[in-house]
């Protein structure tokens, strides 16, 4: 059932034979996408982020999110990163990432420029850091649903803390809050003009709707990377069967109220919303403040997903099979539980990009 080369599946020794095996192949784009995904950002000769480097700062993150087996995979391949000043603030911007994203501001962008980071190089950095915490959870939910705990029994994960300030970078009004009204995201790395693209990567991003989008253009520095990501994102959220929409939406939101993101928890809470019917239970989750208890006052069904996805989201992951053993006696079969782990461990990749390459703001329409 695996891809011909499935990393994932051969870390987690997932039987071909088993329920996890057959899930993972009716998402087989998610499966599929997120291999992509790594073969990309491992195999890309780009001078401004070699891969010996590459290969030494994935298995420093690994080793951050308790994933022995990870670790060891890319230590093999990495060599002894150089004493330098553009790997130490490049490690320390990889600390960040995994850590407290939310913590990240334009002077860790301007100081990787001062180190000698390109844009290219920087948005390459961001998105291999952040998918190694994708693929750190999303290992770490393999493991899980196999009956592999990754952690221990712990209280519970509560809300994480979130921007204050009550300006932007460049002046605009920001959030000290979390809402589900749409907002706007403004980059703090110059995105590329759409004039700088070729006709062909101008169709990829047109493909995939990035063609207006500040984020996306400046994703689309190292487009492989983006056009993968985006493909790994859709194989999650946007497949039929499985965990409803709105629960995997519900999940976005819990990760980004763990990791403190209030541009992707108004996205995806906004739409957990619209498809559930039940906007009261997902204000009451967007609502808790910083150090509460995330499922308080969830029905039995959503406390468990908010259990699970949160637990799957703090650094290193601590998930227990407590909610899991909550969501099969709700009735959740083996690709459910596959699409909140992964719904999940996406968005410790989302977070992190929109944390830390720009803010988001209130749109002057919708300001008063």
């Amino acid at each position: 059932m695996a891809t011909a080369t499935d990393l994932l599946a051969s870390l987690a020794d997932i039987a071909p034979d088993s329920d996890l095996a057959q899930a993972r192949h009716i998402r087989e784009a998610a499966t599929r996408h997120a291999q992509g995904s790594y073969e990309v950002l491992f195999s890309q000769q780009d001078e401004d982020f070699p891969l010996a480097e590459r290969f030494a700062l994935a298995a420093l993150v690994a080793e951050w999110n308790a994933q022995s087996a990870l670790q060891a995979h890319y230590q093999q391949q990495a060599s002894p990163l150089p004493d330098s000043e553009r790997i130490e603030v490049a490690t320390r911007f990889a600390h960040l990432l995994t850590f407290e994203p939310v913590t990240a501001a334009p002077e860790h962008l301007h100081a990787l420029q001062n180190a000698g980071w390109s844009a290219r190089g920087i948005v390459t950095l961001s998105q291999l850091v952040a998918f190694l915490n994708f693929q750190s959870r999303l290992l770490a939910g393999l493991n899980l649903l196999q009956g592999k705990e990754s952690g221990t029994a712990t209280q519970p994960v509560v809300a994480g803390k979130w921007h204050s300030a009550t300006k932007t970078a460049s002046g605009k009004t920001a959030l000290t809050q979390f809402t589900q009204q749409e907002l706007g995201w403004e980059p703090w790395l110059a995105a590329q003009p759409l004039a700088e693209f070729s006709d062909e990567e101008k169709e990829v991003l047109a493909r995939f709707g990035h063609s207006d989008s500040d984020y996306f253009r400046l994703l689309a520095r190292n487009l492989p990377v983006l056009e993968q990501r985006t493909l790994t994102d859709k194989g999650i959220f946007y497949t039929p069967g499985g965990l409803p929409r709105a629960e995997r939406e519900l999940a976005a939101a819990v990760v980004s109220k763990v990791n403190g993101c209030i541009f992707c928890a108004s996205v995806h809470a906004r739409k957990a919303s619209q498809l559930s019917k039940n906007r009261d239970l997902v204000e009451k989750l967007i609502s808790i403040t910083p150090g509460g208890n995330l499922s308080e006052g969830q029905s039995g069904r959503w406390a468990a997903i908010v259990d699970l996805s949160a637990a799957l989201s703090v650094t290193p992951p601590q998930a227990t099979s407590d909610p899991v053993a909550a969501l099969q006696k709700q009735g959740l079969d083996t690709l459910s539980l596959l699409d909140i782990v992964q719904s999940s461990a996406f968005f410790a990749w989302a977070n992190r990009l929109m944390l830390t390459l720009g803010e988001p703001f209130l749109p002057s329409d919708t300001q008063g």
